[in-house]
């Protein structure tokens, strides 16, 4: 059974949440309404994944990612907040995990399951703003020139897999999936598999039809 700590600073939601995810398995051994008590939290009982909302009134609680992590604790955080840009901060921190609230329960805990096997999940709602700034319009026009195997590849960075799972979704060797992986970081202009990840997800460069290239 996997062991958690619920963090989160309203009452009436984090109780509620203890209550569904220990209907979906779980074993809650705490819970914490600040970052302090948090940190607290996790150092008393060595949970197994961290469940934490980022906005505290005691402080961002992507600043403290990593010190929870230093003791082992996967981290995944269940927040509101729809700011691409803490997506990253989160993940570079040492988080395994980014979950929007609106996805529901089901959507966590499949997220808390893979985090805990040791998957990175990002799941965030596809992004519906009226106007795309210059830096989205820019990611959509460099993921314009992605072949259709390469965006596949794509989404399944964003997915957290890793080679050898990729390559055995495609039914491809481990050296053609390198390619693709290489050939899409050179064309989104990033470094990492993981920049690849939270660009796609920061301006929804996954969304269906938004490209009609082939590959």
């Amino acid at each position: 059974m996997i062991n958690l700590v619920l963090a989160d600073d309203h009452a009436v939601f984090v109780d509620a949440l203890k209550t569904v995810l220990t209907q979906h398995g779980f074993e809650v051994a705490a819970v914490a309404g600040s970052v302090a008590a948090l940190v607290q939290r996790v150092q008393a009982v060595r949970p197994d994944v961290c469940v934490v909302d980022r906005h505290f009134t005691d402080g961002d609680a992507v600043d403290h990612i990593a010190g929870v992590v230093a003791g082992g604790t996967k981290v995944v955080v269940l927040t509101a907040d729809g700011d691409g840009d803490a997506v990253v901060r989160a993940l570079d921190s040492g988080a395994a995990g980014y979950v929007h609230k609106s996805r529901g329960v089901a959507a966590l805990a499949a997220a808390i399951r893979r985090v805990a096997s040791g998957e990175v999940v990002v799941d965030l709602p596809a992004w519906r703003g009226p106007k795309r700034s210059a830096a989205a319009a820019d990611a959509y026009r460099l993921a314009g020139y992605l072949t259709r195997r390469e965006r596949e590849c794509l989404e399944m960075l964003v997915e957290g897999l890793g080679t050898t799972a990729m390559a055995r979704r495609l039914g491809v060797s481990a050296t053609t999936v390198r390619t693709h992986v290489q050939s899409l970081l050179t064309k989104l202009g990033v470094h990492s598999r993981l920049e690849a990840a939270s660009l796609a997800v920061r301006h929804g460069l996954l969304d269906p039809g938004q490209f009609d290239r082939s590959g």
